[in-house]
């Protein structure tokens, strides 16, 4: 240990003077102390593994405060006592440079929190996520003065974007130098696999937190790696590829929970959305089948309503086979139990197919004109998130006409624009907006960021 003094001069040779001695007996240097094993040491110097461990130990303290990167043991006071006003300086958010979204969502995106974007792709996702990159560099109370780190799964961030937002946007105008949010405080990294996520995530990003003070970690997008990794090839053994992807997601939820509870920043992650469709007992309707007084309903049906409309329709009782095809399936398979050997049902409320309209964003309003949705990775992710934000978008037509259809009044129908809605579905923040999108916050993209649409210009649209 002749090099301890020289890597340490202030280290407290005169507590460990004996151990010290055979240290240097052995020829042991403080490289060898730090990487081989305890155990390995004692057999060597026959000294007690707890003095050397504790040696071990006041040395690795030593280091850290020579390095500057010393951990302060927590103050439990600081955890008991806490007054209102002490909460109330703890709670900041995120803005979304639109005062009518900050408004709709409680003044903006929460610190502390996971929070998840979904929507169909050209919903404006991506936009929404590059807009907070960009107001999290702000001073409070529109940001948090702190750096961003992205983290893509799919496309390369869009520095041309944001240096579009941030040259256009009027937030950003009459700012110092000094406050102006740039390009440098946005950390972009990408992970192309489950395994490197998993990697950057859990030891390389709590590192970039902790030196640069970060207050935004975004994620786009989070159902990416995973349907790659468990969904494809997935035929034979479907049921562990589920339950496997179920540990994974509850892993990486775990993980942002905690990153952003221990550093007190934002976790905004984008997720993608799949078509639902209806149950497949659901009975097609027919113009004879419907009596004549009864005019056409056009509400959306509940899934669990139609599926046990189709079970009733579809039951043996109902359907009649022929005397062949009866005695092979008696002779081949034995007979099915009955739908009283289970037991009674299941409340119909408490069913899946009736409780997802509550928390996924879509299917809660039965006049909707709309196709219904599902986010992505279910309901073990839905449950790991604190706040879901759903983005709508739907496509306004108009008439095309060629030269040749002067003098007819008709013209060809052609896509003219989209409109875009932001939906709070659940919040810890916030209340939820309601049924459908009446309570919906219409916006549009523009070359500043998003911009919320007032009511007079949407009528006039």
């Amino acid at each position: 240990m002749s090099d301890l003094l020289q890597l340490i001069p202030d280290f407290p040779v005169r507590q460990f003077a004996g151990l010290l001695q055979t240290l240097e007996r052995h020829q042991l240097s403080v490289t060898d102390l730090l990487t081989q094993d305890v155990v390995d040491i004692g057999k060597r110097t026959q000294l007690p593994l707890l003095d050397i461990k504790r040696l071990c130990a006041a040395v690795v303290d030593a280091l850290h405060r020579d390095f500057g990167s010393a951990i302060e043991p927590p103050k439990a006071s600081r955890f008991l006592k806490r007054s209102l006003t002490d909460l109330e300086n703890q709670w900041s958010t995120i803005s979304t440079l639109d005062d009518s979204l900050d408004r709709a969502l409680g003044g903006g995106i929460p610190a502390g929190y996971v929070t998840e974007i979904t929507g169909e792709s050209g919903a404006g996702k991506t936009q929404f996520l590059l807009s907070l990159l960009l107001a999290v560099q702000l001073p409070p109370p529109y940001g948090l003065g702190r750096p961003a780190i992205y983290i893509t799964t799919e496309a390369q961030l869009s520095t041309k974007r944001l240096s579009q937002i941030l040259s256009s946007n009027p937030r950003f105008a009459d700012l110092s130098p000094e406050d102006k949010p740039s390009l440098d405080g946005i950390l972009s990294t990408s992970t192309p696999d489950l395994e490197s996520q998993e990697h950057i995530l859990q030891f390389q990003v709590p590192v970039e937190v902790e030196r640069r003070n970060t207050g935004l970690i975004v994620l786009d997008s989070v159902a990416s790696n995973y349907r790659a990794e468990f969904e494809r090839g997935a035929l034979g053994n479907h049921g562990s590829n589920m339950g496997a992807r179920s540990n994974e997601l509850t892993r990486l939820g775990a993980l942002l929970r905690e990153l952003a509870q221990t550093y007190n920043l934002a976790v905004v992650v984008a997720n993608q959305v799949a078509d639902r469709f209806s149950s497949p007992f659901a009975p097609v309707a027919t113009p004879r089948a419907a009596p004549a007084a009864v005019a056409p309903s056009f509400t959306q049906e509940s899934p669990l309503a139609s599926r046990s409309r189709g079970l009733r329709a579809f039951s043996p009782s109902a359907v009649e086979p022929t005397s062949s095809i009866a005695e092979h399936v008696r002779s081949s398979m034995p007979e099915p139990p009955g739908l009283d050997d289970f037991g009674p049902p299941a409340p119909p409320a408490l069913a899946f197919d009736h409780q997802q309209r509550w928390f996924t964003g879509w299917g809660d309003d039965p006049f909707a004109d709309y196709g219904l949705k599902t986010p992505s990775l279910g309901l073990v992710w839905s449950t790991q998130i604190a706040c879901r934000i759903a983005l709508f978008k739907k496509p306004v037509y108009g008439v095309h006409r060629h030269i040749e259809d002067e003098a007819d009044d008709r013209g060809m129908p052609a896509l003219k624009n989209w409109r875009r809605w932001m939906k709070v579905v659940f919040a810890p923040h916030s209340k939820a907006t309601g049924q459908g999108l009446d309570g919906a916050v219409e916006f549009s993209v523009t070359m500043a960021g998003l911009k919320a649409v007032i009511k007079k210009e949407a009528h006039d649209n």
